[in-house]
């Protein structure tokens, strides 16, 4: 610690150059924060939100996050706060602390989702009020705590997350030191005005850390991978997969002389030097865009796409091959040596019935392809996620069959596919399930039933047959429990009833007229 004109300073951040905001109109200096001091500002709505920070400095920050998970045709899908994506891939390292700032409610909600979904280490929070905000004094606290938290004996680094409110009030974490005591500090921010899902602000993350591990490695010598380097080069594999999936694709590697590198996002710091290490990266699921950034950086080129199905691995195995130089034989080789079991898991036990898929995971377009080698009719797929270059392949392969592909897709246009296709299987999201069982069709959560399954070589066939065919055999009993229930009601009126019941018409018009007139205010607000 050291003295800067009287203050106490743990570093030199009090020396770094103000970013300057964007003038207000007429050129007036800017004499009042970018947020409310009321403390409203998590209530403002993403327009205010994305305002503020502009005007707080934050524009090149919201140009690169508009350029990589851009927008459309609606602003944002409706799926869980984004920040949960980035928060769950730090809880999932070893040796990483994980640090957030924002509301207290946004903060609650996350770190119960996480420990929902089986964290075992604590979130750090930075609390704040209006004061602390708008006078710079949440940032000093940021420091101190990860001052506070930077031990080498427990931690390899330290993320610290700026959620919304600290987002538009331009809360600078770029400006926290690099490393403290040996300690990574990586400071992100995840705001859901400027990150559309869940998945993409896991991507947000890795490209962080990519980033920073690719900065080390070109300073200097790094730490090996824990099992040592191996002999043969390695392809890097991003995105989250079930844990059996990796170890099929490095055999499907095996006879073309490669093999498969580190999963990104990494479960260890170190798994990022080799992920870099390796001769290029598999973009397994599409949307990773700072990463594939960040491996391009590296010289490593990407191949998109999965061996999925029987089409999709003959596909991306001439893919990888073509990429990195393999010679015909050998890619000949591996085709030949898992195409025909692959062939036979997809006879086996065919799919019959017509399906609408949906998700927010971004596998969607994979999932779909299995389901199609499968024998379904796959009517409709949805995804939250955008539409990027590492994606088209899938997406024109399931166009020339006939499926409807839509990225950024949102509840209504989910519900809508399975009103209007009334498939023998809905496949989606929480209320896409709820909808579709309301109307007596079977349905499964894709993030919980399909996503947590192996999709890659024969098992993924199996595997994904057994558990569609299963609830496709369920439609009979959907449609006994349907018939027991008719009569109760739906919605307000579900349930037995002595009386009529005491509906209130004019309550909810008068609630209608309120949405509406917020809804106008907003737009107006956009338009100046």
């Amino acid at each position: 610690m050291a003295a800067a004109g009287g203050e106490l300073a743990y570093d030199a951040a009090h020396a770094a150059p103000v970013i300057a905001g964007a003038a207000r109109d007429g050129g007036a200096a800017e004499a009042e924060p970018a947020m409310p001091a009321g403390g409203a500002g998590c209530h403002a709505g993403a327009a205010e939100l994305a305002r503020a920070a502009r005007a707080a400095g934050g524009s090149e920050l919201l140009d690169r996050l508009a350029a990589d998970y851009p927008r459309g045709p609606h602003d944002q899908p409706q799926s869980m706060c984004p920040a949960f994506g980035s928060l769950r891939v730090g809880l999932r390292m070893r040796r990483v602390a994980t640090v957030l700032s924002g509301s207290a409610c946004c903060v609650y909600g996350l770190t119960f989702v996480s420990h929902f979904y089986g964290a075992r280490r604590s979130v750090g929070y930075v609390p704040f009020n209006s004061e602390t905000l708008v006078t710079g004094k949440l940032f000093e606290d940021i420091r101190e705590a990860v001052h506070l938290l930077a031990d080498p004996d427990r931690y390899d680094a330290i993320v610290v997350t700026n959620l919304c409110v600290p987002t538009a009030s331009g809360v600078p974490l770029k400006l926290l030191p690099a490393a403290i005591n040996g300690v990574r500090i990586v400071g992100i921010d995840v705001p859901g005005f400027g990150v559309p899902t869940h998945a993409e602000a896991k991507d947000v993350l890795a490209g962080a850390m990519l980033a920073y591990a690719r900065a080390e490695a070109e300073a200097g010598p790094v730490a090996a991978p824990a099992g040592g380097r191996g002999e043969r080069p390695t392809l890097a594999l991003l995105g989250e997969m079930f844990p059996a999936d990796p170890v099929m694709i490095g055999a499907m590697l095996a006879p073309m002389g490669l093999a498969a590198g580190p999963v990104v996002p990494a479960r260890e710091w170190r798994e990022l030097y080799a992920a870099l290490d390796g001769i290029g990266v598999a973009a397994i699921h599409p949307f990773y865009s700072a990463a594939l950034r960040e491996f391009a950086a590296a010289g490593r080129p990407a191949v998109g796409s999965a061996p999925v199905g029987h089409d999709g691995t003959a596909a991306w195995l001439s893919a990888v091959g073509d990429t990195f130089g393999i010679a015909a034989a050998r890619v000949a080789a591996a085709q030949n040596a898992f195409l025909p079991a692959i062939r036979a898991a997809l006879s086996a036990a065919p799919v019959k019935g017509t399906i609408t898929l949906s998700g927010y995971e971004g596998s969607e377009l994979l999932v779909a392809r299995l389901l199609v080698e499968c024998g379904a009719k796959v009517a409709y797929v949805g995804t939250a996620c955008g539409r990027t270059e590492a994606s088209r392949a899938d997406r024109e392969w399931l166009e020339a069959r006939g499926v409807t592909v839509r990225y950024r897709a949102s509840l209504e246009d989910d519900c809508a596919a399975v009103e209007a296709v009334r498939p023998d299987l809905a496949i989606g999201t929480t209320p896409v399930v709820q909808k579709a069982k309301e109307r007596g069709i079977p349905a499964l959560y894709f993030t919980n039933l399909i996503s947590a399954r192996p999709l890659m070589g024969p098992a993924g066939a199996g595997s994904l047959q057994e558990v569609v065919n299963a609830s496709i055999g369920n439609g009979g009993r959907m449609e006994r429990m349907r018939a027991f229930f008719e009569g109760v009601g739906a919605g307000e009126t579900a349930g037995v009833w002595e009386g009529q019941p005491n509906l209130q018409p004019q309550f909810r018009a008068l609630h209608l007229k309120k949405l509406e007139k917020r809804r106008r205010a907003e737009q107006a607000e956009e338009m100046i």
